[in-house]
């Protein structure tokens, strides 16, 4: 987890202190009138080849004069969050160590060199996050950042911070969202700025209260337009199903996601009012009294029946899965119950959603599949149809994959037709190359619905609207 953490780079900055205690006018002259020399030691790692567009291509920097710009760094200038972008930006993370208390926007608007206003929206959108004590460093830390690291984690100076104490250090080095930007940092809290977080432009696009489906006194069902997160990514909770819904809808407390849908996929989400029912609903998954059925375009035919893989207990898409039984692994069952033949969508469609083409060889029919989905693992459909030869239309992460193992047999080291390895280390470097080479997400839309949701025996049922491939061609 703390290499994942530190995977966009590792600064340590000491910077004059923070005093202003709001946003104010004075906040902002003084930004804009900055002449304070910051120094700083800055560089960059990947922690996984899978987190490397996660990171930015960083130079080591060491001086006592050295001020920290945005114009230095070829970052763009910054103004707001909002209006959100049409165009993509460069993910850019940054880590820091408070060289000296204060508090935490201004702290940040003179290290990173950014306006008060735009950090106050990075805190808005969830993108700031602090741990009383800086996580470890992944193994290609270098030895400044390692040395830092044990400056800052030493047990004598751990010793005297109240915070820390009455905690392990794994407890102190847990992360947790900063959600005012009045809030105090001492010295020697480690913070994470996702200067550039991950945004969702259809938001803006969507008439929400069209989507949905059913408004009862303990939860929402809402049909979830691709695109969206259902309540949001690691680094922004703004742009998501959950907040726009709860602004559609009038409500004055946020609603709360239940269960998830992969961004590219649309339809059924139940989103919660309270607690308790965020509670009970959990409860009836576990329990498997929650029953799913997706649509899936394929763009190859499937048998009916049910379908069994084991998936590699690791988050890292894309997700590896085996028709043998591999111990440690999460099984993985669907049942197609139907599967028919319809046209492929058309090139005009297929823009209007963002919809990839990832090169099918054949692109004249698709197939509708009906699913009942009898485990829940993240990016199961896709990757079981996939591994059938059967890629979900759109899906860039799975269907390219699918494409090269068909030509190749064997490339996927966990494929029908992998080749023998030497040694374990010679499996995982070929499990990293392919997981390097096949994990493009998709811009908008897949060929997924969450058609209908429903629980206690059907007592509680609903149903999405028409999936886009259907009204594209009716």
């Amino acid at each position: 987890m703390a290499s994942m953490l530190l995977a966009g780079g590792y600064r340590s900055f000491a910077g004059p202190a923070a005093r202003a205690l709001v946003i104010t006018r004075e906040v902002l002259n003084k930004h804009r009138n900055k002449h304070a020399a910051i120094w700083h030691c800055r560089s960059s790692y990947n922690s996984s080849t899978a987190l490397a567009a996660e990171t930015e291509t960083s130079r080591i920097v060491a001086g006592n004069t050295t001020v920290a710009s945005s114009s230095s760094n070829s970052f763009p200038k910054y103004d707001r969050l909002l209006p959100c972008p049409s165009q993509k930006t460069t993910p850019r993370i940054e880590h820091l160590v408070v060289s000296k208390g204060g508090l935490v926007l201004e702290y940040i608007c003179e290290a990173l060199d950014l306006p008060p206003l735009f950090v106050a929206d990075l805190i808005r959108f969830g993108a700031v996050y602090y741990a009383l004590v800086c996580p470890q460093p992944p193994p290609t830390a270098t030895e400044e950042e390692i040395r830092i690291f044990r400056r800052v984690t030493d047990p004598l100076v751990l010793r005297k911070r109240e915070s820390v104490k009455g905690k392990t250090l794994r407890e102190a080095q847990k992360t947790f969202r900063v959600t005012n930007g009045d809030q105090f940092v001492e010295e020697g809290t480690y913070l994470r700025v996702h200067v550039h977080p991950k945004r969702f432009p259809r938001c803006y696009e969507i008439d929400w209260r069209s989507r949905i489906i059913a408004v009862e006194e303990s939860y929402v069902v809402l049909d979830k337009p691709a695109g969206i997160s259902v309540g949001g990514t690691t680094d922004n909770i703004e742009e998501s199903c959950a907040t726009f819904a709860t602004r559609a809808l009038g409500l004055t407390t946020p609603l709360m996601t239940t269960h998830q849908i992969d961004n590219c996929t649309e339809g059924c989400v139940v989103l919660a009012k309270t607690k308790e029912f965020c509670s009970i609903f959990h409860g009836k998954i576990r329990d498997k009294k929650v029953r799913k059925l997706y649509l899936a375009l394929t763009a190859s035919p499937l048998t009916t029946g049910i379908i069994t893989h084991y998936m590699r207990p690791i988050r890292m898409a894309p997700r590896l899965i085996s028709e043998d039984f591999i111990k440690g692994w999460h099984r993985c069952q669907l049942e197609v119950i139907d599967c028919r033949k319809v046209p492929w969508p058309t090139t005009n469609i297929q823009d209007k959603y963002c919809v990839e083409n990832c090169g099918w060889p054949s692109q004249d029919y698709a197939y509708e599949c009906t699913i009942n989905l009898l485990t829940g693992k993240t990016h199961q459909i896709r990757a079981q149809f996939a591994a059938c030869k059967a890629p979900l239309i759109g899906d860039s992460m799975y269907m390219a994959a699918a494409i090269a193992e068909m030509t190749n047999p064997g490339l996927n080291p966990f494929g029908k037709y992998n080749k023998d390895f030497s040694s374990e280390c010679e499996r995982e470097t070929a499990v990293i190359n392919w997981i390097a080479q096949y994990g493009k997400e998709p811009s908008v839309a897949i060929g997924l619905q969450a058609y209908q949701i429903s629980w206690d025996d059907g007592e509680h049922s609903y149903k999405a609207g028409s999936p886009w491939w259907r009204c594209a061609t009716a």
